[in-house]
């Protein structure tokens, strides 16, 4: 009996997460995650599925992020009936995910439709509406860690702790057939161990094909134990209070906003660094912190590090919009925690815009930062973005944060993928961009895996799976060109441009250095646009 395997997302970049088995009994999808990054990327979100939803039988989530959940109001909306294999975690944490991820899309879709209302354009929908992620959760079936589930006759699906965020699993796909079983091991996300807020990751050894996530499959970190990962906040802390304030953080508001909040507490308690006023600015992380109060007990360590984090003190909650509003007239040192973690939409953006420009400000990255996206600009050493159509001037101190990253590094992803063998048949690389994925494939030759077992599939690609063997299948039509998942697009290079053009009419001496400067590129464009 053959099984087929697609990767639908998280091929050849970091977002997107969707894996396909068919087998003679049905079709699962293993995540059904959002693409997030440039703009050419993000529009896969509001099309088609390279599928009929209506066929799917079953979804196997490994954890809450939305890069692995947040097309599954869009799959349910579309036809899909099914359940949605989760950890009750997963589950809980969806269910306020979900509904915020729709939440947004109404109302940046609402603010869009104005401005096409004033530019003469036609209106757009949101991919779903947060009633739509209330719905979704209702389809939900909870698993329990190392405890097969059936889902198909023929198939099982057993979650393995992978050490990522609250809930997030590995998952082992077993299809039985006349002639054996064939196993699959789905990564998910894996975390770096040794954390005291999540259990290490753990798996099943002997698997037939392995697909194997690379977000840092290009770099390794230096692993720290919590009590140095302290040190090195408190340390970027006083530094922040130096300059002035304020520290702006944004925030992934699953773990990383309560890590650093439990981390930030710790810290002013044994006066470490200095008192501040902590605005957690994001109604889901807020609603996400409930979550971690109540479920957060780590099995390994014996306790719930989450169980302090509520509002008074020093932590106030921000729930509504005319809240999140009167930040503005704050002045001097205090910290603000703001979604999204990349910088992309969320209240987060509209703190940038005010305080990106002012000297006496830190901004910390707590965590990657897809190619495309604003967090990644900044990242990288913008001196000017665009935010929302305004140009803003980069004069904080911009930090990254890259010990609260929730991901093994490349050292890490080796080790984990070392105990899970033999591997008797492939190591499918995805959830990663190129350079990364190309790095994780040499570091896996290096320590013992043959290089004919190593895959790096592209998007849509397809696998015969028999066995220890695959055979690969090619890919239905591209859904967008080579390398366009993973690279800033033609959006990015306007804004750029845009950027450059209003500095350089800045810095030219006189206005008639300036009317020459645009005649020229007048000029350049009236050559280039299509004649007839």
């Amino acid at each position: 009996m053959s099984i087929r395997l697609t990767f639908h997302g998280a091929a050849g970049c970091v977002t997107g997460s969707c894996a396909e088995l068919e087998t003679e009994a049905g079709r699962v999808l293993i995540d059904c995650g959002m693409f997030q990054g440039p703009k050419t990327l993000k529009a896969l979100n509001y099309r088609d599925f390279p599928f009929d939803p209506a066929t799917i039988d079953a979804v196997l989530l490994t954890h809450a992020h939305l890069d692995h959940s947040g097309l599954l109001p869009k799959l349910v909306k579309a036809g899909f009936k099914g359940p949605i294999y989760a950890t009750a975690a997963t589950r809980d944490l969806c269910g306020v995910m979900l509904r915020d991820a729709g939440d947004i899309q109404e109302n940046e879709v609402r603010r869009l439709n104005r401005r096409n209302q004033r530019r003469g354009l036609p209106e757009v929908e949101p991919i779903y509406t947060a009633r739509d992620g209330e719905k979704t959760t209702k389809a939900f079936a909870k698993v329990k860690l190392n405890a097969p589930a059936q889902v198909l006759p023929g198939l099982t699906a057993t979650y393995w702790e992978a050490g990522h965020i609250l809930g997030a699993a590995s998952v082992e796909v077993r299809v039985s057939g006349e002639q054996g079983d064939t196993t699959s091991l789905f990564s998910g996300d894996i975390g770096a161990g040794g954390r005291e807020y999540a259990a290490d990751p753990e798996g099943p050894s002997g698997v037939d094909h392995l697909v194997l996530e690379s977000t840092y499959g290009d770099r390794d970190r230096l692993r720290m134990t919590p009590d140095a990962r302290r040190d090195f906040l408190a340390e970027e802390i006083n530094q922040a209070y130096a300059a002035g304030g304020p520290l702006l953080i944004p925030t992934f508001a699953v773990e990383r906003a309560q890590e650093i909040i439990a981390d930030l507490q710790i810290l002013m308690q044994a006066n470490r660094i200095p008192e501040a006023d902590i605005f957690l600015d994001s109604p889901l992380a807020i609603e996400a912190t409930e979550v971690f109060r109540e479920r957060g007990y780590n099995r390994q360590t014996g306790r719930n590090p989450f169980e302090g984090l509520r509002a008074g003190g020093r932590l106030t909650f921000l729930r509504r919009p005319a809240e999140s509003d009167r930040l503005d007239r704050l002045r001097g040192w205090h910290i603000i925690m703001a979604g999204s973690g990349m910088c992309e939409a969320g209240r987060i953006r509209k703190h940038l815009k005010r305080l990106l420009w002012r000297r006496e400000t830190t901004v910390f990255l707590p965590g990657f930062q897809a190619a495309g996206t604003l967090g990644r600009f900044l990242q990288e050493g913008a001196e000017r973005v665009s935010i929302q159509g305004d140009e803003v001037r980069v004069r904080a101190r911009i930090v990254s944060l890259d010990v609260y990253s929730g991901h093994a590094d490349a050292a890490g992803l080796a080790e984990w993928a070392q105990a899970r063998g033999p591997v008797a048949g492939k190591v499918f690389l995805n959830h990663g961009e190129p350079v990364a994925l190309a790095a994780l494939k040499d570091r896996l030759a290096q320590s013992g895996f043959e290089e004919g077992q190593l895959v790096i599939p592209e998007m849509d690609a397809a696998f015969e799976l028999t066995g220890p063997q695959a055979v690969p299948l090619g890919a239905s039509a591209s859904r967008i060109a080579a390398g366009a998942a993973s690279r800033a697009d033609w959006h990015n290079a306007r804004a750029a441009l845009n950027l450059a053009l209003n500095a350089a009419l800045a810095e030219a001496p006189d206005d008639a250095a300036r009317e020459a400067l645009i005649a020229s590129l007048a000029a350049r464009l009236a050559e280039a646009r299509p004649t007839g």
